[in-house]
């Protein structure tokens, strides 16, 4: 009887089961964690995706503003328009005697002059000062400012 229970409790017969469950426990949090990588880079590509969407239809709707706009210049500088208001300002159409031609000393229209070469002084380069230090803050800017963006956007989707 005491064979037995000595054959029961020994731990030689528990060692491989031990490893198993190790082995798919860690099989597990490895899994967890390439999961959890998975989920952040697509979380990550998403909001990138959104922002871009949200930008391509401020895009569009800016375009079709401005399109609106040269619509409306191109109305309010048309010949006929132009007319009518110089009409309700009292101007009149000149002729020839009410033209008048000032003679300016010097002034010869027919020559043909060269161009006057204007000596561009050249800025000299920023000099290239940039640490480790200063890019990791700016990528902490940059960070920081599209968490901003996306909590706002956020808030003002739910109506806060």
């Amino acid at each position: 009887m005491a064979n037995w229970i000595e054959h029961t409790l020994d731990r030689s017969r528990w060692r491989p089961q031990r490893q198993v469950i190790a082995l798919a426990t860690l099989g597990l949090f490895v899994l967890i964690i390439i999961g959890a990588l998975y989920l952040s880079q697509s979380s990550a590509a998403s909001t990138l995706g959104r922002q871009l969407e949200d930008m391509l239809a401020e895009r569009d709707e800016l375009q079709q503003e401005n399109e609106q706009i040269r619509g409306e210049i191109a109305i309010l500088q048309s010949m006929p328009r132009l007319q009518g208001r110089a009409n309700e300002m009292g101007f009149v159409p000149a002729d020839a005697a009410d033209i008048r031609y000032i003679v300016i000393d010097g002034y010869n229209p027919d020559t043909t002059s060269a161009p006057i070469e204007i000596e561009v002084e050249a800025e000299p380069l920023p000099e290239y000062d940039e640490t480790f230090g200063g890019w990791l803050q700016q990528q902490w800017d940059a960070f920081r400012i599209q968490v901003e963006g996306f909590t706002t956007r956020t808030q003002a989707a739910s109506g806060q």
